[in-house]
């Protein structure tokens, strides 16, 4: 067992990673990570921002979280890719588009040695938005926008 200096939690790995006192905003939770993910991370806020500019930002599940009445879409730094998190339905919509990166049940991963896709992350925020914010129209079928 090991035992956080900082918080005093224990876990059964050896400096394993966690927040000792989890983020409240996008912003803490951005600055927490390690210097070299921060720009990358801002640039994938930034392209959810531009394309979805109504949603609130919050932490959920410990990520940032873009929310409209529910989650919309969630990001999150991990040690080898910016993980990009819009639900299983969208993965299913955008996956042609989606078949140089890795995504499943949910997830998608972007290598953080590769050019982050803007027009297509714009595009799953904004569908995201339609088919899952609250206060939007009906859906009575899903289309990508």
């Amino acid at each position: 067992m090991w035992k956080c200096p900082k918080c005093g939690r224990e876990f059964g790995r050896q400096s394993q990673d966690h927040y000792c006192v989890k983020p409240k905003t996008i912003d803490e939770y951005i600055l927490a990570q390690d210097e070299s993910l921060r720009p990358r991370l801002q640039e994938i806020r930034s392209l959810i921002r531009t394309a979805i500019p109504d949603a609130q930002e919050r932490i959920s599940w410990s990520m940032p979280t873009f929310w409209k009445g529910r989650n919309l879409i969630h990001f999150a730094a991990s040690k080898k890719h910016l993980g990009l998190y819009p639900g299983e339905e969208a993965v299913a919509c955008f996956a042609d588009e989606l078949k140089e990166y890795v995504a499943s049940k949910g997830t998608i991963r972007f290598p953080y040695d590769a050019e982050l896709p803007a027009e297509l992350i714009q595009r799953i925020a904004r569908w995201c938005l339609a088919a899952y914010g609250k206060n939007s129209s009906e859906i009575t079928e899903r289309k990508r926008i």
